[in-house]
């Protein structure tokens, strides 16, 4: 899967000179966790709820309800903003979005054609993604195998549902070790106990197995 094809298009957006308290009522309004910035459509900085707070004055201040307003009346976007924040591309890998999420610590990354902001992918549209990716919401039965590094032995595995007739949701591989790992396989089935039993008779080891609804 694709940036793309997971982000949200033509996001709202605002700009550098923006009032602190209009992109305020944005974030309320529409209960964003974050907003990018564009100067002529051109991605120039990203501002979050959290950045509005930072430079918002302290709850403990003595600033009358009238200072404190003006106060906040003078701020901009661009006061609070990050600038040139991590961007990625339309065309990127989910893979390439989460890595770059997880290695610099953001919860969200624009999405640039060029240097003009064509959308927006969020953790939460690769968590989406993943549940997609995984068949979490498909009913059938899910196993987890412990399995060999060995050339064949997923195709191994896979010709023998084939001759039994069962259909793979999804199939993952997570390496324990460089010799051995644990395959997680969703089967579209409910009823699987006969199958399970065979795979043990021909040598698998089948440390779990749950029924998925």
């Amino acid at each position: 899967m694709f940036v793309k094809d997971r982000m949200t298009a033509s996001p709202v957006t605002t700009t550098e000179t923006t009032p602190i308290l209009e992109a305020g009522e944005i974030f309320r309004k529409n209960n964003f966790a974050r907003l990018p910035v564009v100067r002529d459509g051109k991605l120039v900085g990203i501002i979050t709820q959290e950045d509005i707070l930072k430079v918002s004055p302290s709850a403990a201040t003595t600033l009358s309800v009238w200072e404190l307003n003006y106060v906040l009346s003078k701020l901009q976007v661009k006061d609070a903003m990050t600038k040139n924040p991590f961007a990625i591309r339309p065309e990127a890998t989910l893979e390439e979005a989460a890595l770059l999420m997880r290695e610099k610590e953001v919860g969200a990354l624009p999405v640039v054609d060029g240097d003009r902001l064509v959308g927006i992918i969020t953790e939460s549209d690769i968590f989406d993604a993943f549940l997609d990716l995984m068949g979490l919401r498909q009913t059938g039965t899910r196993l987890t195998i412990d399995m060999e590094d060995r050339i064949g032995a997923i195709a191994d595995l896979t010709e023998f549902l084939k001759t039994r007739g069962v259909s793979i949701i999804s199939l993952a591989l997570f390496h324990r070790t460089t010799e051995k790992g644990e395959l997680v396989l969703r089967l579209d089935s409910p009823n699987t106990e006969s199958l399970v039993e065979e795979l043990k008779t021909k040598g698998y080891k089948i440390s779990h197995v749950a029924k998925w609804n």
